[in-house]
This record gives C-alpha cells, sequence and structure tokens, in this order.
C-alpha cells in the first residue's frame, strides 16, 4: 500500500481549505478527487483553480460515489463530529483540523467511534512541524541542556487576524482553542504530559465575545518542568514576529531560546552557539502566514505515511485528546480560579 497513490476528498472551501490543497499538491502518492462545500458556487471555484474534477455539496453522497482513501475535514469545528462520524460510518479513514471538536465530550466520542469502527483518524496538527520547533525539539532530545527546569512559550502579537477571518470575533471560546490548541500542543511535543495547570484568561478586544488573552502554566513530564504558555493577539511588542513562536528553555547545563526571525540560541557553559533555521518557501504561501503554511506540508507528508503504511502519525485522534483536555480543562481552571491536576497517562 506504501506505493501506492491514495485519493483523497477534500471536507471545505473556507480560508484554510486552499492551503491545505496546495500542501497535498506539494506530495507524492496522492491525488485531489473530489471537493465538498455546502455552497457549491464556492467549491466549484476552488476546485477549478486546482485542478480537482469533482465537486459535491453532499458529503456523503461524495463518499459513496467516489469512495476516497481518505478525507480531509477542513471545516467549522462544529461541523468537525458530524463528518468524523460520516466517515467512520462507510469506514474511510479522517483527518480532522484542529480544534477537534466543540467540547470534550464530543472530542472523546469521536475517538471512541472511529476506534470501534477500526477507522484511522487522524489530526492536522500542524504547529509542532515548524523547523525551528523541530531543531528545538533535537536539541532537548541530545540532552544539551541536561534535565529542563523551566520552559517558556510566548506567542503574543498585535496581528489583526479578525480582518481575514472576522467569524473568529463571534467565538464564545477563542484564543484558547484556535492557538492554544497549538500552543499546548507544542508544549507536550517539548516537555511531556500535564501533571498540573492553572490558567487566567483575559478580553481586551472590546468588539469580540471570546478570550484574547490566556497565561497557562504547568507542570509538565516525568521530572516536573514548570510551563508557562503565553498567548496574545493584544499585545503589542518590540519583538512581534507573527506568526513565530518565542521559547526560552532552562536546564540545568545550560538554556535553549527561540527567538525572532527564526534564531535557534544553544547557551552552555562553553558559550553560545547560535543558528538561524527559516521554514521553506512555497509560492502558494500566503507571506503573512509563510510559517504557517510550510509547516502543512510536513504534517502532510507524517499522516500520508501513516496512511500508505497502517502506521500511527505523532497526532492522532487519541493523542490530541490529551492536548484537547489541556484547553478544555484551561477553561475551568480559569473560570475556577483553580489548579487542575490530571491522571498520569
Amino acid at each position: 500500500m506504501a506505493d501506492r497513490t491514495l485519493r483523497g476528498a477534500i471536507f471545505g472551501a473556507g480560508f484554510w481549505a486552499r492551503y491545505q490543497i496546495a500542501g497535498w499538491k506539494e506530495l507524492e502518492g496522492v491525488e485531489l478527487v473530489a471537493l465538498y462545500n455546502r455552497t457549491r458556487e464556492k467549491a466549484e471555484r476552488l476546485a477549478e483553480e486546482f485542478g480537482i474534477p469533482a465537486v459535491y455539496d453532499d458529503p456523503e453522497r461524495l463518499i459513496r460515489q467516489e469512495r476516497p482513501d481518505f478525507v480531509d475535514i477542513v471545516t467549522d469545528v462544529d461541523t468537525h463530529p458530524r463528518f468524523v462520524f460520516l466517515a467512520a460510518e462507510h469506514r474511510v479513514p479522517v483527518i480532522c483540523q484542529k480544534p477537534i471538536a466543540p467540547n470534550l465530550e464530543l472530542a472523546e466520542r469521536m475517538v471512541q467511534v472511529c476506534r470501534e469502527a477500526g477507522v484511522p483518524f487522524f489530526i492536522h496538527e500542524n504547529w509542532r512541524w515548524q523547523r525551528p520547533l523541530r531543531e528545538v525539539k533535537r536539541l532537548l532530545n541530545e540532552r544539551r541542556i541536561g534535565r529542563v527546569f523551566r520552559g517558556r512559550i510566548q506567542y503574543s502579537c498585535s496581528f489583526p487576524v479578525f480582518e481575514n477571518q472576522p467569524f473568529l470575533k463571534e467565538l464564545d471560546q477563542f484564543i484558547l482553542t484556535d492557538i492554544g490548541s497549538h500552543i499546548l500542543d507544542v508544549a507536550r511535543f517539548l516537555f511531556g504530559e500535564a501533571r498540573s495547570l492553572y490558567c487566567q484568561i483575559h478580553r481586551v478586544h472590546p468588539d469580540i465575545r471570546g478570550e484574547d488573552v490566556a497565561t497557562v502554566m504547568m507542570r509538565m513530564g516525568a521530572t516536573g518542568t514548570t510551563v508557562v504558555c503565553e498567548m496574545s493577539y493584544a499585545s503589542r511588542l518590540e519583538r512581534e514576529r507573527f506568526p513565530e513562536t518565542f521559547l526560552l528553555i532552562e536546564g540545568e547545563r545550560g538554556s535553549i531560546e527561540l527567538g525572532p526571525d527564526y534564531w535557534v540560541r544553544l547557551t552552555t557553559e562553553e558559550g553560545t552557539f547560535a543558528r538561524r533555521y527559516p521554514p521553506p518557501r512555497y509560492a502558494w504561501a500566503d507571506p503573512d502566514y509563510g510559517l504557517i503554511h510550510a509547516s502543512i506540508v510536513d504534517c502532510h507528508r507524517d499522516l500520508l505515511r501513516a496512511l500508505q503504511t497502517g502506521g500511527l502519525p505523532e497526532t492522532d485522534g487519541a493523542d490530541n485528546l490529551k492536548t484537547a483536555r489541556l484547553f478544555f480543562g484551561a477553561y475551568d481552571s480559569a473560570r475556577e480560579d483553580r489548579v487542575l491536576h490530571f491522571e498520569e497517562t
């Protein structure tokens, strides 16, 4: 099966769908054969742009007629459960955008239904696939700074995200589900599973419904590393580089810093070694989102390998549930002003 070209179908034709499609087009071993959107005219325009031969406004009809090897769900989070259950019913492997579901109970049900149906269920969690973050992970794996005792993950800027995605203004839950689903996954990727969590949130923009600032502190991993995650779309800072994530990781023998413009600095008693790790550039990528769009391709590659071999990607549904428990739990922590404790997994 690894040598066979897989036939994929895309569900959705919104802001992110074109970049998801363009990312698949970068890889060999996959062919996009159909596109679904509830507004057929919108789907037809996008399908024509990318040479996708079939368009549907009925998702079940698409699955029955095309029999794709997988579906990739790039729609609003409220529709994720419906489409995942549909794919599971027809025994079609499914990839789903983050956040996995509008609440934790539905997320757990989605994973359970796919498991019971024997259907692969993967989450397109691309943030951890950014090139500079992969380099930081490599340095941590090499234990260049010894036992890590503290980490800081910062994603704070004043980028006008509501201009090209105005629907974000209407979300009752915003930054923890939109960006926290990424940042808290990065925390797990770098430091292991959370043992406890405490969160505070704020709404700074006056014309939005949800929170646009969140601060999460966790104890993570076997050694209880203290990790602080800062997320904000209301911060005007000297070092703004949307959509870059900054890191400062401290260990018993040194530190690792990921700073602006993709610079990674490793500091030990021997001094500081610095190197820049820019992302690949793609002609189809929006320059404002180039770092994120490049990570889509590497995430796709991992998902495709798993589909072809019958293995698991880094971010399947069961793994992403652990991230979902963090960002949904963060809302509980902020609302109740209390520390949450998690059982070891």
